[in-house]
């Protein structure tokens, strides 16, 4: 049994990518990803007979169990990392909907709110400096922003002004929050953050999830992270509940920052420089972003044509094709 995952041959299509399931025959679904990593995907059931006659594969994996259970499917994928997730058949705002989502986005919590399209601050475009080494980024796409790369001294959100940092925000999962504080990591983070005009940290999860925790003791990491705003009182730790939701609090965030460093003429003196040379808005004079992990070049290879194993480590002339077809 495989998980195919093809390109959606309909250009006038929302959802880019095509799923096949082989359950019932044959389960096609359209959807927006080829992996729920960040956010539970939206996919829509068609019939078997839009799978394309010669599909565009982007994603191909060897399924270990493919089963319906009630309102769900379950699928588990024959590869190490990102191998469990599920096709959830619901409702949402009384239609029907299918999304497919994973461990890690369904202990995400799902507020029924919608966020505000207003601008922040009143600000038209609001520029957002984001680290070059962070993976699956913002995007703000909701939103008044533009965003470019550039290797941030602190922080993974940054807002900059004359080529000098003013705000900054450290985006954490849980899980990476809880591995940071035990290792050590987060103290030194908040310390080059506090050295900032304004920072802060943001997490993805609920503040109760941390008393869930099976791995650490919760008091342990309760009590860090209580030290820690103790001792850094200006770098505040915010709880988001999700993804979405702390994309949209970073936002308003540094938007405030911009509007408080316009205000207020003293702010000036107390600038921290991002580096030693001006600040550059544009992508092509920025620091080159890292290099995509081994599924990505392995589904571009697919999509190119070009032979490769279906597990284990690339050969060197795939990654030269990929920097031919890439050039920094």
């Amino acid at each position: 049994m495989e998980l195919l995952i093809a390109r959606n041959p309909d250009p006038d299509s929302r959802l880019p990518y095509l799923l096949l399931l082989p359950l019932a025959g044959g389960m096609v679904f359209r959807t927006s990803g080829t992996w729920p990593r960040t956010n539970a995907l939206y996919c829509y059931p068609v019939s078997l007979d839009e799978w394309p006659e010669v599909p565009d594969i982007v994603e191909r994996a060897g399924l270990r169990s493919c089963v319906r259970r009630g309102a769900a499917i379950d699928l588990v994928l024959d590869r190490g990392r990102e191998n469990r997730s599920q096709i959830v058949f619901t409702r949402a705002r009384g239609r029907d909907a299918v999304f497919w989502q994973s461990p890690r986005t369904r202990k995400q919590a799902r507020p029924d709110v919608t966020t505000p399209t207003a601008r922040a601050a009143g600000i038209a475009e609001l520029e957002i400096v984001v680290d070059s080494h962070e993976r699956y980024a913002y995007r703000f796409a909701g939103q008044q922003v533009s965003t470019v790369k550039r290797a941030l001294p602190s922080g993974d959100y940054g807002l900059a002004i004359d080529g000098r940092l003013i705000a900054s925000v450290e985006r954490k999962s849980l899980t990476d929050l809880v591995a940071s504080l035990t290792g050590g990591k987060l103290r030194y983070a908040l310390a080059e953050l506090a050295a900032l005009p304004r920072a802060a940290v943001v997490v993805e999860d609920r503040y109760s999830q941390v008393f869930k925790l099976e791995r650490v003791r919760p008091a342990l990491v309760a009590d860090g992270l209580a030290e820690l705003q103790i001792r850094w009182p200006s770098v505040p730790i915010v709880f988001c509940e999700t993804r979405h939701l702390a994309e949209e609090w970073i936002y308003r965030f540094l938007a405030a920052a911009r509007a408080w460093a316009d205000t207020e003429t003293a702010s000036t003196e107390r600038l921290t420089p991002l580096a030693a040379a001006p600040l550059t808005t544009e992508l092509a004079e920025a620091p080159d972003a890292p290099e995509p992990s081994t599924a990505e070049v392995r589904a571009w290879a697919r999509a190119a044509g070009l032979a490769i194993p279906g597990r284990g480590k690339l050969r060197p002339e795939i990654w030269g094709a990929w920097r031919a077809a890439h050039p920094r």
